[in-house]
């Protein structure tokens, strides 16, 4: 893979952090998570994967990490996914622990330092996620999940969760743990693993282009006889939203990765049809969210993102 790559020297600690982004059309968020980053000094190094941003934010970007000496600048390569440029990354870390951020991701001070404590009483291989929180404050979706089966898709997708005694995949709504809690799926938005788990684990499936690849890793963790757990201590500022893509382009993506998943896995004939009755649920669910964005942005006179 051919890659412009500016490299600094990095400093050693004797827990070493190395954070991976990576970044497509990210906007001025993108600034924000790596000056949160920076500002830590528990974080040993920060590297980007640039997948491409507008001339101008890529200068800007340029020019704010030339300074620096924690920071890797990866650029040149093009869209290459988000799975595969966090393998990308993370084959350039000099880190034990690698701690994947979403550019839109900011991380309080202090919470990497407590990831990688936490993770003592985690088995390997493992994987820790941190709490998303919304810029109002609130727990945001997708942060601690159940498994994803075809019937946690199937009750979710379509509405059937809601109803008293039926659980569907996101737990966000259920109280907070008050300390390290192991579940079966946490966000690839702000997690943790180390190099030799994320090794043995082959990384993420490349496969998944956008979506859906952070639910795979960690079921092969659990597969692998590792732990994956969430720890309500270390929060993370998550804006969510704010790629200048379309959004029915992203959702498009996250709509494959659910397919692809679950015909991946379903390996009995009534799982697979549970999967094929979930499916239009799942569009509708999935591109109407889509799709009833870009009427309120056409509606308020705003350019869809």
């Amino acid at each position: 893979m051919k890659s412009n790559v500016a490299i600094f020297p990095v400093p050693a600690h004797a827990k070493s952090i190395s954070v991976i982004m990576v970044s497509y059309m990210t906007g001025p968020a993108l600034l924000e998570a790596v000056n949160a980053v920076l500002r830590d000094k528990a974080i040993a190094e920060l590297i980007i994967v640039d997948n491409g941003n507008t001339d101008s934010l890529r200068k800007s970007l340029s020019d704010y990490v030339a300074g620096s000496s924690r920071v890797r600048l990866l650029q040149g390569h093009g869209n290459i996914g988000f799975g595969r440029g966090c393998n990308y990354g993370a084959t350039l870390a000099s880190s034990d622990y690698l701690l994947f951020l979403n550019p839109d991701a900011v991380i309080t001070e202090g919470a990497a330092l407590r990831m990688a404590k936490a993770s003592d009483n985690l088995a390997a291989p493992w994987i820790l996620g941190a709490m998303l929180r919304s810029a109002e404050g609130r727990e945001q979706r997708g942060g601690r999940r159940r498994a994803l089966t075809p019937w946690t898709a199937f009750v979710t997708f379509t509405g059937l969760s809601k109803l008293p005694g039926i659980n569907g995949i996101n737990m966000h709504t259920e109280p907070v743990p008050a300390g390290l809690t192991k579940l079966p799926t946490i966000s690839g938005a702000a997690f943790m693993t180390n190099r030799a788990g994320f090794d043995a684990l082959g990384g993420f499936d490349e496969r998944y282009f956008l979506h859906v690849e952070d639910i795979d890793l960690c079921r092969r963790a659990r597969l692998a006889g590792g732990d994956v757990a969430f720890l309500p201590s270390a929060t993370v500022l998550h804006y969510g939203g704010t790629s200048k893509v379309r959004r029915q382009v992203i959702e498009r993506q996250k709509l494959r990765g659910f397919i692809r998943y679950f015909w991946n896995y379903s390996d009995k004939i009534w799982a697979k049809a549970l999967c094929l009755l979930a499916l239009p649920f799942m569009a509708v669910a999935i591109m109407g969210r889509a799709w009833i964005a870009a009427f309120h942005h056409a509606i308020a006179g705003r350019p869809q993102a």
